[in-house]
């Protein structure tokens, strides 16, 4: 066994624990704590109807769930933006993408809402996805003038703040006390996440990521760059469109059930990186997906307890712990050049 593998066995190892312990944590802990009996009692069936049994079935499970799929989803996305762009802050927060998600969402739920139609979760997707491909059209408009990163960063920035002020308008006049409840959603939230929720966004951010995975030989032709990939036989018009596509569907799922998250798919990819060592997407990809359930779920927790029974926007606490990674990779490319 070389080296390299031993490496790579350790890091999904650590990856793999990590995930279980915080999953366990979140089923046992929150404004009110439960044993680890009665949580396999739950788990298991022998207890059923009980207080217990509710809130870990009916809030924790689909949250825990939830924080994980989503988080898995949010930084593939940001993987296969960054490589997209050979940028490395680029990601679906900062590039605009999940804000234009969020606004063409609140919007149809301000539309819908109003006139006394619930939305379905297919409905909250495509909607959703609607706004990841207008701020992602936006993005590639302005890449194709702008060759510096940095001025596409920023771009993307300013597209992020225009949707957001005009969602949050938009939801600090609504009337309807279905809409107002908004706010929450629209700051970043897993709170309010039921297993029906989970059943409708689980099929898509997994066929998204098994889509992805399938990319990694191209993925890892376009990393060397267009000439080298279309020598390798790569569509190169082909693969950018499902790229575009894979990265914006996976967004559009999370901002639609989640809101807004920031900095996870920023962060999340150059820390698994780091811990591999390598840039293979074949271990990337899979390696992101549980390095970005572990960021939210490890967020999550702080942000449902530290001041129960209110909470904190998830986005708050992701960028607490995102940011700094961002600040030492600019640094870290500062140094380099």
């Amino acid at each position: 066994m070389t080296k390299e593998t031993k490496r790579y066995i350790m890091g999904y190892t650590i990856l793999v624990l990590l995930l279980l312990f915080l999953m366990t944590a979140s089923l046992f802990s929150g404004s009110v704590s439960f044993s680890p009996e009665e949580v396999i009692k739950v788990l298991t069936g022998a207890e059923r109807g009980t207080t217990a049994a509710n809130i870990i079935l009916s809030i924790r499970l689909p949250r825990m769930l939830a924080a994980m799929v989503l988080g898995g989803g949010l930084a593939v996305s940001g993987y296969l933006l960054q490589t997209y762009f050979a940028n490395p802050i680029a990601g679906p927060f900062v590039l605009g993408i999940s804000s234009g998600a969020k606004l063409t969402v609140a919007m149809a739920m301000i539309f819908f809402l109003q006139r006394g139609i619930p939305l379905t979760s297919g409905a909250l997707i495509i909607s959703s996805f609607a706004g990841s491909m207008l701020s992602m059209g936006f993005i590639l408009a302005v890449s194709s003038k702008i060759k510096r990163s940095s001025m596409l960063v920023v771009c993307g920035v300013m597209i992020g703040y225009i949707c957001s002020g005009i969602t949050d308008i938009a939801v600090t006049f609504a009337d309807d006390s279905n809409i107002v409840n908004l706010h929450s959603w629209s700051m970043g939230s897993f709170s309010g996440i039921d297993a029906e929720d989970v059943k409708a966004f689980s099929p898509v951010i997994f066929i998204c990521l098994g889509a992805a995975f399938l990319m990694s030989k191209q993925i890892n032709a376009y990393r060397l760059g267009e000439v080298y990939a279309q020598s390798s036989g790569v569509n190169i018009r082909a693969f950018r469109v499902g790229l575009i596509l894979v990265s914006s569907l996976l967004s559009a799922a999370v901002t639609a059930f989640a809101g807004p998250v920031s900095f996870v798919g920023i962060a999340v990819p150059h820390l698994i990186k780091k811990l591999f060592k390598t840039a293979d997407p074949k271990l990337i990809i899979p390696a992101a997906f549980l390095g970005g359930g572990v960021f939210c779920l490890m967020c999550d927790l702080p942000a449902r307890i530290l001041f129960a029974p209110s909470e904190l926007s998830i986005s708050s606490v992701t960028a607490l712990a995102g940011a700094p990674v961002v600040i030492a990779i600019m640094a870290g490319r500062h140094r380099e050049q």
